[in-house]
C-alpha cells in the first residue's frame, strides 16, 4: 500500500512539472518579445553609454526581424499562446519601421536624376573594370570615395567619354553628365587626424531640371572591440558635414557618400534629421562578400530617394548602390 501510495505521489509530481516548465518557458519568450519590441521601436532611448551601445544596435536593427522569426519557431515548437501574443509588439513595430523598404519603389517620373555611389576600395585591383560596371549602369552621376593613384588615372581613363564632368578632392571624386560648377573641397577632418586628409567636396551639378548641390562624403571608419563602437571621429565628422549642409545656399541637395553608419544609427542625425533617405530597398552594401548593413549612403533635401538597390560586385569591398533621386 505505501508502495503505491509513494509511485501515485511521483506520477502526479511528473504529471503537473512539465505543464508548469511550458508555462515558465512561455512567460520567458513573452518577456523577450516585449523587450525585443521596445528595443525595436524606442531604439532612441538606449542609452550611448558604455560603448556607444545605442549606435551598436542601431547598426544592426533591422536584423531585429530574424530574431522575431527565431522567437515565433521557439514558440510555436513550444505551443505557447502567450509568446504568439507576445510576439505581435516586434513584428507589427519591425513592418510599421522596416516594412516599406520590401515594397518595388515608384515608377521615375520626369525630374529625376540617376546616381550611384562606390567605395572603390583603394586595394582595388581591377578600377578600369570597376568603373565600366559603373558607367553601365547609365546613371547621371557617380560618387567614388578611395581613390588613390595610381587607380585614379585608370577610373579618369574609363569614365572620360560617357562622362566628360569630373572633379577630385583628396580621395573622392564626382562624375557627371552634366556641367559642373562651383568644385570645392568641404573640410570634414575630425581633430587630432592629419593635415593630409581630404574626404569631401561640394559641386553644383547643372542638370536639365535646373542647379543641384552635390555633396561627397566619406566618414571615417568605425570599429566594433572589447570597449563596444568605436565612432566618435565618424561622429565628429557627421557633425561637420551637417553644418556644411545646412548653410548650403542652393536648394536641391544630393548626398552621396560612405558615411559608415546605417540610417538608423543616431551617430548620423545631423545628417538624417536634414535629408531624406530611400523610401524603399534595403540594398545592404557591406562587406561585399556577405552584406550586413547599409553604410553607402544616398540622400536629398528638397527631392525624394526612391528605390535604392545595389550593383553586381567589383573589384572592393564594398557594393556599389544605385538609386533615383526626383527633384521637387
Amino acid at each position: 500500500m505505501v508502495e503505491r501510495a509513494g509511485s501515485g505521489a511521483v506520477a502526479a509530481e511528473t504529471s503537473v512539472v512539465p505543464g508548469v516548465g511550458q508555462r515558465r518557458r512561455g512567460w520567458v519568450l513573452a518577456g523577450v518579445a516585449v523587450v525585443l519590441g521596445g528595443v525595436l521601436g524606442f531604439h532612441r532611448l538606449v542609452p550611448n553609454w558604455p560603448g556607444r551601445v545605442g549606435s551598436l544596435i542601431e547598426s544592426f536593427l533591422p536584423w531585429g526581424g530574424v530574431l522575431v522569426v527565431v522567437l515565433l519557431v521557439v514558440a510555436l515548437v513550444r505551443r505557447s499562446a502567450v509568446a504568439l501574443v507576445a510576439l505581435l509588439l516586434p513584428v507589427g513595430v519591425w513592418v510599421d519601421t522596416f516594412g516599406g523598404l520590401l515594397l518595388p519603389g515608384e515608377e521615375g517620373g520626369g525630374r529625376e536624376l540617376v546616381v550611384v555611389q562606390h567605395n572603390v576600395s583603394d586595394e582595388n585591383r581591377d578600377p578600369a573594370g570597376t568603373a565600366r560596371a559603373l558607367a553601365d549602369s547609365g546613371a547621371d552621376l557617380i560618387a567614388l570615395e578611395e581613390l588613390v593613384d595610381p587607380q585614379l588615372a585608370a577610373y579618369e581613363k574609363a569614365l572620360a567619354a560617357d562622362y566628360p564632368h569630373h572633379v577630385v578632392r583628396g580621395t573622392v571624386g564626382l562624375w557627371s553628365k552634366h556641367p559642373l560648377s562651383g568644385e570645392q573641397v568641404v573640410d570634414i577632418k575630425p581633430r587630432r587626424i592629419d593635415e593630409g586628409w581630404s574626404r569631401g567636396l561640394r559641386a553644383v551639378v547643372r542638370s536639365p531640371y535646373g542647379d543641384v548641390a552635390a555633396y561627397v562624403a566619406h566618414l571615417p571608419s568605425v570599429r566594433v572591440g572589447m570597449s563596444g563602437l568605436a565612432s566618435q571621429r565618424r561622429d565628429e565628422s557627421a557633425a561637420l558635414l551637417g553644418r556644411a549642409i545646412a548653410g548650403e545656399s542652393v536648394k536641391p541637395v544630393i548626398l552621396l557618400g560612405d558615411l559608415n553608419g546605417v540610417v538608423e544609427d543616431r551617430g548620423l542625425r545631423p545628417l538624417t534629421s536634414q535629408l531624406a533617405f530611400a523610401e524603399s530597398g534595403f540594398a545592404f552594401s557591406f562587406p561585399a562578400a556577405f552584406p550586413l548593413a547599409r553604410i553607402d549612403q544616398v540622400m536629398a533635401r528638397s527631392a525624394t530617394v526612391g528605390h535604392i538597390r545595389t550593383l553586381p560586385a567589383t573589384g572592393s569591398d564594398h557594393l556599389p548602390v544605385v538609386a533615383r533621386v526626383a527633384l521637387e
